[in-house]
């Protein structure tokens, strides 16, 4: 069975648990990964987390239910996992333009939500350029901001970081730097949810270091591990951010590893973003992923 199977089967059980208490770890091992890479990925290929998948597709057999059947809203609530009618009232108007007491009278009209599949499909054939490195553990050190995940063009509300690195900054966070990746990186971490635009996320703007930590600085803990490393070369941050892409839509579904908790690093070549062949590397955090068997 193949990535895209294994994913599907996954998505056909939580289909047949919708009225039932959905244990995610069993949907990543179907999946054949952990719950952590299931909910990540799934994220990044859906567009949502997988809890507002879940949420959508039980409204929308709600509605249907509400339209073929007698049964009491109350009823309704409680086999969607709501603990009470109000909640649910709530939720499904939100949904579907109305409560679900109109919705019983029939002849309005309600949003479908109907289940969702995956399919792979990678255009062009180009090539993704990558190693993998292990790193015992080491801190990040830096300045850090609460921030939303952006997709495309450049995110403003990095300025206050960029500000904060003076040129003083830069030259002591430099110096304490002693471990690749060398030099200012952008780090992303403790995401609220991984893929939904607009999800919050830590981000910083510093150095690794396995040095002792200076005051002044936020840092954060990185434990020992293995990151998958990608280089992206062309236009800023066009190029990176296409990377970026094609590292969650094409290598993780079928690589053999998985995603860990770890933080992502991004490493830029210099400041000269205008070059057409600008050099960045994507760190991602990866473990062998046991189910699929280990790269060699």
């Amino acid at each position: 069975m193949d990535s895209m199977e294994r994913l599907n089967s996954a998505m056909r059980y939580i289909e047949e648990h919708l009225t039932n208490a959905i244990d995610f770890e069993v949907a990543g091992r179907i999946a054949g990964c952990s719950e952590y890479h299931f909910r990540r990925m799934f994220s990044f290929l859906a567009g949502m987390p997988i809890g507002e998948y879940v949420r959508r597709r039980r409204l929308s057999l709600a509605a249907e239910d509400l339209r073929q059947s007698d049964g009491k809203i109350i009823d309704l609530a409680l086999r969607y996992g709501y603990d009470s009618p109000d909640a649910f009232t709530k939720a499904f108007a939100a949904m579907h333009g109305m409560p679900p007491s109109r919705a019983k009278l029939g002849g309005a009209p309600l949003a479908s939500f109907p289940p969702m599949t995956f399919q792979l499909t990678i255009k062009g054939g180009n090539t993704m350029e990558y190693r993998i490195v292990e790193k015992e553990a080491f801190h990040i050190v830096g300045f850090k901001k609460r921030i939303t995940l952006q997709f495309e063009g450049e995110n403003r509300q990095m300025d206050s970081l960029v500000a904060q690195m003076t040129g003083a900054a830069a030259a002591t966070l430099k110096a304490l730097c002693n471990i690749e990746p060398k030099g200012i990186l952008n780090v992303s971490a403790n995401f609220a949810e991984r893929a939904e635009e607009g999800t919050e996320l830590d981000q910083y703007l510093g150095v690794a270091t396995t040095r002792p930590l200076p005051e002044g600085f936020d840092a954060l803990a990185v434990a020992p591990g293995q990151w998958a490393v990608f280089t992206a070369r062309g236009p800023y941050p066009k190029a990176m951010q296409d990377t970026w892409a094609r590292i969650f839509a094409e290598w993780l579904p079928t690589a053999s590893y998985q995603l860990t908790s770890g933080p992502e690093m991004l490493w830029n070549e210099g400041t000269n973003f205008a070059k057409p062949d600008f050099r960045s590397e994507i760190w991602i955090p990866v473990e062998p992923n046991r189910q699929k068997g280990t790269i060699t």
